[in-house]
């Protein structure tokens, strides 16, 4: 970091904490440019975000912050912010994410927590808060397989093959805008949840992109983890049980089987983004640990795939010509788990 940033937010912790007796320690980087920092003054600690003005902008982040905040939504409270020159002091909700304390004993219990703050989130009224998760940005993402992951393969598609793709994309486009639009976090998973000492309800982070979306998008961020991979029965078991609660309006004309179509499908939408996204990660921002996790979301994109007859020209391109060449270059797809 540079010296004259270093100065300026030194300068702005001691105005708004009302003293220069601090410590801060900076955390690990995640895949933007905001940086994280404890701060520690006497026995509080308080959570830093430095985002340079110039690289980020944290204004969504804080109108989203409190807009959330607001609602009863377990997000970090502002304690200090100022815009303009990109710093925030958070509150702190600690180190631990759900991701670590997840396993086949304790899932259960802690994704049931999951889906009713999901479902007292989604009940939230924010369509004039926020923007829509527009079928122009929808495609813009999937485009990402086309702009960075098949080119890392080195392959070439043929004119029919691009055809199979962009017919594939529009059905995944049209499921989406046709289901029930409610606040979509946009990266519901175990890395963006906190357990919080002494509360039950869990702690919600990395929410500025949240937008107006499907109801089953943060269902599947979440089930459907790119970093985790749980077994098929258990994740079909989930989607019934979120489903059981979900509010009737949103069951008119939409059985489970179809409910378990729209989160099938978004779930591919989301996961053909994930893999151009991850390529451009390593490829554009030099950032590979995100490499390991490609095969697993490889994986999710042949499963969601292969079980729908309007699909079936997609799967056939990614089992015979995709896949090889992917395995070849990233290791082979994780066996299914029953």
């Amino acid at each position: 970091m540079n010296i004259q940033r270093e100065q300026q937010i030194k300068a702005w912790l001691t105005e708004v904490l009302g003293s220069d007796q601090f410590e801060i320690s900076y955390l690990a980087g995640d895949a933007s440019f905001r940086r994280y920092a404890r701060v520690k003054q006497n026995n509080k600690t308080f959570m830093l975000m430095d985002a340079p003005p110039e690289k980020e902008d944290c204004e969504p982040f804080v109108r989203i912050d409190e807009f959330l905040d607001g609602h009863q939504v377990r997000v970090p409270h502002i304690q200090a912010k100022s815009i303009e020159h990109g710093l925030l002091l958070l509150e702190d909700f600690g180190d631990v994410v759900l991701a670590q304390k997840l396993n086949q004993t304790t899932v259960q219990d802690y994704y049931t927590q999951c889906f009713t703050q999901l479902s007292a989130l989604q009940a939230i009224d924010a369509t004039v808060d926020l923007p829509h998760y527009s079928r122009e940005k929808l495609l813009t993402e999937m485009q990402l397989l086309t702009t960075w992951f098949i080119p890392s393969l080195s392959l070439d598609l043929t004119e029919p093959e691009a055809k199979v793709i962009e017919h594939t994309f529009n059905l995944l486009l049209d499921n989406a805008l046709a289901q029930p639009q409610v606040i979509v976090h946009r990266d519901f998973h175990s890395r963006n949840l906190m357990v919080l000492a002494s509360e039950t309800t869990l702690g919600v982070i990395d929410f500025q992109d949240a937008v107006i979306g499907a109801d089953t998008y943060d269902l599947i961020s979440l089930v459907r983890d790119a970093y985790v991979q749980w077994p098929v029965a258990q994740v079909h078991a989930w989607i019934k049980q979120f489903y059981e609660q979900l509010p009737s309006s949103h069951k008119q004309q939409r059985d489970l089987a179809q409910f378990k179509k729209d989160a099938d499908f978004m779930a591919l939408q989301r996961h053909i983004k994930i893999l151009g996204i991850f390529v451009r990660l390593f490829e554009r921002d030099g950032k590979q640990n995100y490499l390991k996790d490609l095969p697993l979301v490889m994986w999710y994109v042949l499963e969601q795939s292969q079980r729908y007859p309007e699909l079936d020209a997609f799967y056939q391109l990614l089992e015979q010509k995709i896949r090889p060449a992917f395995e070849q270059k990233y290791g082979a797809c994780p066996e299914v788990i029953l």
